[in-house]
């Protein structure tokens, strides 16, 4: 654990993890939107059932890399600032659990519903444990081993990682709006984008710092 780094203020720490990770999230969200917009060119012609179906196999491949990478960051964050293995483990599980479903599901059904698509609540945690735990395992075990080695505040993770963190959530975001009826969602593109923004730099910061942060130095500031 770096001392150096415990000392720090956690609102000051916070603020700024915030306002470092946010252009993460509008360059993601940008990239979403064009693999969206090539799912859309190369799908030309084909039925709306094919492309959901498609959609729907890429949302769950998407959605499943989230949760590794939530689960990791989490556990990595955790372990910056408390020893205390067996928390860590469980808050790196809960809480990529939460904030997947959240920012992949739960707020993409919002806005589809907002916009008038008849949108199907699918929740992979209720219905397919059996994919959803080894994603679960690997990235908690993979969050306690890069604890081991990257203490510094510029770790690998902490720069590239949590920007395809935010990558796949908005690619598992907009799969899973495509995949519920939002065909036609270019009309759109400016209600999306700024929502989408939204939708991953407050999940996956909350994730990746807030939560993990606030639980290893509950009581310590």
């Amino acid at each position: 654990m770096n001392h150096t780094e415990k000392s720090v203020n956690t609102k000051e720490l916070l603020s700024h993890e915030l306002a470092h990770h946010f252009p993460y999230a509008v360059f993601s969200v940008a990239i979403s939107f064009v693999g969206a917009a090539l799912l859309g060119y190369f799908s030309f012609g084909a039925t709306p059932e094919v492309v959901e179906s498609g959609s729907g196999v890429l949302f769950h491949s998407f959605h499943f890399l989230h949760i590794v990478f939530a689960a990791t960051g989490a556990v990595l964050t955790f372990f910056k600032y408390s020893d205390r293995l067996l928390k860590g483990l469980i808050l790196g599980a809960l809480n990529a659990a939460f904030f997947c479903i959240l920012s992949d599901i739960f707020m993409p059904y919002l806005v589809g519903t907002v916009l008038g698509v008849q949108m199907e609540l699918h929740v992979c945690f209720m219905h397919e444990m059996h994919n959803i735990v080894p994603f679960l395992l690997v990235g908690v075990f993979n969050g306690w081993l890069l604890s081991k080695h990257h203490t510094g505040k510029k770790s690998f993770y902490s720069i590239w990682s949590h920007f395809t963190h935010i990558l796949v959530s908005s690619l598992a975001s907009m799969m899973y709006l495509i995949s519920n009826g939002m065909h036609d969602w270019m009309p759109h593109m400016g209600v999306l984008f700024a929502f989408l923004v939204v939708a991953v730099v407050v999940p996956c910061t909350l994730s990746d710092v807030v939560v993990p942060v606030y639980a290893a130095r509950l009581g310590r500031d």
